[in-house]
């Protein structure tokens, strides 16, 4: 079955390549050049009961930036989005993770690098689809069910990005036990941690000031510098 992705930019020499390479490798491609535009197609979509696989998302549009856009989106819907930002700008990729994107890539972008992270982020998806097993992981008040991808706080509902789900549930599987960014990356992305890439670290805070909405500054989850990080699996008195 064809995958089915949404890519919303202005540059349109740049959209025309992506859509040429990603058809190619069999992935249905839809392209929307204006923000407003973007969020209206896709409340509409909503709507029809009708969803794309992903969304490729840039943070530069006319009518609405990509981050009104990413944060209007997660108003009524979870579809993976992954962001394009400009290269050197590490505050706009890290805003649009905090605003709930699962994955940003800088601009001008490879394509094939964008079909890998595509992928991972649709693979991510999928896996999350086929879990069967309901099964759920509690402790300090948290539970997480996986069966539904449900999580909360003393029953209070935990609104997580998937990434951030995933990401909490692997440091709950191994509470007490270091955790580190490359393994929560592959967890988390599906994909290998690089150098100077702060996409863990950014789903680690949101997570932290989520938590501490409900538990207040109960220090949950600890950095342990130049290795990752650790759910305690107690906590001090």
């Amino acid at each position: 079955m064809s995958q089915n992705i949404l890519i919303v930019d202005d540059d349109t020499e740049l959209c025309q390549l992506l859509e040429q390479y990603l058809t190619n490798e069999g992935i249905s491609v839809s392209l929307i050049h204006d923000g407003l535009e973007a969020v209206e197609h896709l409340q509409q979509t909503q709507q029809q009961n009708q969803s794309y696989d992903a969304i490729v998302l840039d943070f530069m549009l006319p009518g609405m930036q990509g981050l009104d856009i990413l944060q209007r989106l997660r108003t009524f819907s979870s579809t993976p989005v992954l962001m394009l930002t400009a290269r050197g700008d590490d505050i706009d990729r890290i805003v649009g993770l905090e605003a709930g994107a699962d994955d940003y890539l800088p601009k001008p972008c490879n394509p094939r690098e964008l079909l890998a992270r595509l992928r991972a982020v649709l693979r991510r998806t999928e896996s999350n689809i086929v879990e069967t097993r309901p099964s759920s992981q509690s402790i300090h008040g948290i539970t997480l069910d996986s069966g539904n991808r449900n999580a909360n706080v003393n029953n209070q509902l935990l609104e997580l990005t998937s990434a951030e789900f995933n990401t909490l549930q692997a440091l709950i599987k191994n509470a007490g036990k270091i955790v580190t960014k490359e393994e929560l990356t592959e967890i988390a992305l599906n994909r290998k941690h690089t150098r100077y890439d702060r996409s863990i670290d950014v789903h680690i805070s949101s997570i932290r000031k989520k938590i501490a909405h409900h538990l207040g500054d109960i220090e949950l989850i600890k950095t342990v510098r130049g290795s990752g990080y650790i759910l305690v699996d107690q906590i001090d008195v």
